[in-house]
């Protein structure tokens, strides 16, 4: 994963860890869902091992729903950053809510995720920690 992105979960950390503003578009009240690479690597294993006859589409994420609020507030946290939180405008087309359907999964492919964010949070922010310190940024 690319520190530079422009994804919010890798935003949020590399600004963190750097000190810098961590960056919130809107109010922070809008909502995503974050599912952990793990889990969505098992939800595509098992969905290529599935019956032919099941073709999908099937989504493949967290059900589990958080506001940008929410999240900014735990990589602060997890980090122990002193970063402060700046808003800018919120572009038209950002959604206000992300939250996938996930039942097609549960019930054709026996998936749903298993690492929470808290965890998850932690694992990327130690991949991003090495990725800083190492310099290896490209």
């Amino acid at each position: 994963m690319h520190p530079n992105d422009g994804r919010v979960v890798s935003n949020f950390i590399v600004q963190a860890l750097q000190g810098q503003p961590i960056t919130i578009y809107g109010d922070g009240s809008q909502t995503r869902s974050f599912c952990y690479v793990d889990d969505l690597v098992d939800g595509l294993f098992r969905l290529m091992k599935s019956a032919e006859s099941f073709t999908g589409p099937v989504n493949l994420g967290n059900p589990s729903e958080f506001t940008i609020m929410e999240l900014a507030e735990k990589v602060l946290e997890q980090t122990g950053s002193r970063s402060e939180i700046v808003f800018k405008p919120l572009p038209s087309d950002d959604p206000v809510q992300r939250q996938p359907n996930i039942t097609l999964a549960k019930e054709n492919l026996g998936w749903e995720p298993k690492v929470p964010l808290d965890i998850g949070l932690r694992k990327t922010i130690d991949y991003f920690d090495d990725l800083l310190r190492s310099g290896n940024m490209h």
